[in-house]
Formats: C-alpha cells, sequence, structure tokens
C-alpha cells in the first residue's frame, strides 16, 4: 500500500502540513491527521490562487508600470524590485509586489537568482518518500523561494509518495533516480541546512548505496509551472 506523505511547503509562513504541536511527525501521524493537513493546505493554494488573481486585476486597473514577461521573484532572485519609490505609485507597487510573491507561493510563475541544486543518487531504491519530504521540509525552514523536484513545481500542496518497484510520485508524476531539486533561495544558508549532523545528506547517506551531493550556483533559473486552479464558487467581493 503506497504511504503518501505531504510536502509541507508552507514558503513564507504559509500554512504547513504539521500540528501546533511541536512534536508533530508527518512520518508518524495518522491517516486522519494527514488527510486534515492535506485539507487545510488545499484550502490555503486555494485561497492564494484567488488573493494572487485579484490582486493582479487591481494592479492592472492602476498606472501600468513595470516590465511584462519579467520573472518574479523576491529577495535576491531577479524580477520587479520593491525598491521603487513610495513616492510615486507606492501603492500600486506594494499590491505588484504582493501579487508576486502570491504567483511565486502558487508555482504559476517562473522564477530565477542564487540557490542550489541537490541530486540524490538511489542505485538500489532504498529512498523512500520520507527522506525527499524531510529534504523540502529543511530547504524550506532554510528559506528556500522556489523548488523543483523533477521537473515538478513544488507548492504547498504537492505531496511524495512511495511507488513500489519504479521510484516515487510526486504530485501524481511518477518519478526515477536520481532525483533532482532545483531550489531558489540563499545558496550558503540552503547548503548549512542540508548539512547539518543528521540532516539530509546524513540520512541519504545512511540509506543502501544512496548518494547526495549539493551544487550551489549563483543563478538558477526554475520553469516548471502550476495551471492556476480556477475557482469554482468564489468571486470577488465589492
Amino acid at each position: 500500500m503506497t504511504l503518501v506523505l505531504l510536502a509541507a511547503l508552507g514558503f513564507g509562513g504559509v500554512v504547513a502540513a504539521r500540528s501546533a504541536d511541536p512534536s508533530f511527525s508527518l512520518a508518524t501521524a495518522r491517516p486522519d491527521e494527514l488527510a486534515a493537513s492535506l485539507g487545510a493546505i488545499g484550502a490555503e493554494n486555494r485561497a492564494l490562487a484567488s488573493q494572487e488573481g485579484r490582486l493582479r486585476r487591481e494592479a492592472a486597473g492602476t498606472a501600468g508600470a513595470g516590465s511584462p514577461g519579467a520573472s518574479p521573484a523576491p529577495g535576491g532572485a531577479s524580477g520587479p524590485a520593491g525598491g521603487r519609490g513610495a513616492e510615486s505609485g507606492g501603492g500600486a507597487d506594494a499590491e505588484r509586489a504582493r501579487a508576486d510573491e502570491l504567483a511565486i507561493l502558487a508555482g504559476t510563475v517562473p522564477v530565477d537568482g542564487p540557490g542550489l541544486e541537490l541530486t540524490i543518487r538511489d542505485p538500489h531504491r532504498a529512498v523512500d518518500a520520507s527522506v525527499l519530504v524531510d529534504a523540502l521540509q529543511e530547504l524550506r525552514d532554510a528559506g528556500a523561494e522556489a523548488i523543483e523536484i523533477a521537473g515538478v513545481r513544488a507548492v504547498v500542496s504537492t505531496y511524495v509518495a512511495d511507488e513500489p518497484g519504479h521510484g516515487l510520485i510526486v504530485d501524481g508524476r511518477s518519478v526515477a533516480a536520481p532525483y533532482v531539486l532545483r531550489v531558489v533561495g540563499d545558496a550558503h544558508t540552503l547548503d548549512q541546512a542540508l548539512r547539518i549532523p543528521g540532516g539530509v545528506l546524513d540520512t541519504v547517506a545512511a540509506r543502501d548505496g544512496a548518494q547526495a551531493s549539493v551544487r550551489t550556483l549563483g543563478h538558477l533559473e526554475i520553469r516548471a509551472l502550476r495551471p492556476a486552479p480556477s475557482p469554482r464558487y468564489a468571486r470577488p467581493a465589492g
């Protein structure tokens, strides 16, 4: 029976698949707890997508500054800059920046910036879903701003499951080793997070024949996208 484990990717404080109890663990959670977490994450993802659309419509109705086609990214990544003067269209700029942040959270826009690539080689199929879930969580906790895993854009609703005899399933897509995670964020911080004693690199090394390697990059691109969900019932108020 395939055990589905949620990849709790609550970027920037978005709801994560964990209880308020710090002892809560996805690996030991009961099915009803996992289902509740999935429901919360799905609701948050839909809310983000809805708010993103509203903000983009509002921003489009204001004085049209900005460069179409730019890849939005917070912090050190390239895209619409947050430093435009508040004295000139500051409110519209803030709304555009917020819309860009939400688009990144929802995975509906490409991003680029500094970061790293984590490659996990698993010749004996000893790496299970829990290893990738731990990796995704540690990267998020270290400030990852966008993650792509095996060509799949990881968002708040992303899940990883075991697929006996093949490899893993990421958001319904079968993926096989080597598993490559491309991450945008502070490369040094992300690298150190993966190398902490007992962390991801140690966990992978403890699996039969598995190896993990990290390559920090001054610039990388994440082009995998998620389709923007269309709300079935909700409409902008007012």
